[in-house]
């Protein structure tokens, strides 16, 4: 799994390029991490990229939203596709995130 991280101002995008299942997400969970020990604890993670994602990729979404409120931090989410979004909506996850059309309207929201 590739993954591009890109700074715009006091936000860090993250954009994880395949599907988020088993291993590729414990690789995400770990760049995740080594992107909120640098940064201001502003987080995008663009899905623009990610076709599908199984339950460790739930898991490591939700993981990682939990460990940044409990700091008192955020993640914003975008540019889910339908199928993501489904998965996020049947197992009632979905309102543990905020969601943005894309990454400039989710950067912008921390304004």
């Amino acid at each position: 799994m590739e993954i591009v991280e890109q700074r715009q101002g006091a936000v860090t995008v993250v954009r994880p390029r395949g599907p988020l299942v088993l291993d590729d997400a414990e690789v995400f969970k770990s760049r995740l991490g080594e992107v909120m020990t640098r940064s201001l604890g502003r987080f995008v993670v663009d899905m623009s990229e990610v076709p599908y994602l199984d339950s460790r990729g739930l898991e490591v979404l939700k993981e990682t939203t939990d460990e940044l409120l409990d700091g008192g931090r955020s993640l914003r989410l975008c540019a889910a596709n339908e199928t993501v979004r489904e998965v996020l909506d049947v197992t009632d996850l979905a309102e543990s995130f905020e969601f943005f059309a894309d990454a400039t309207s989710a950067v912008r929201s921390f304004l």
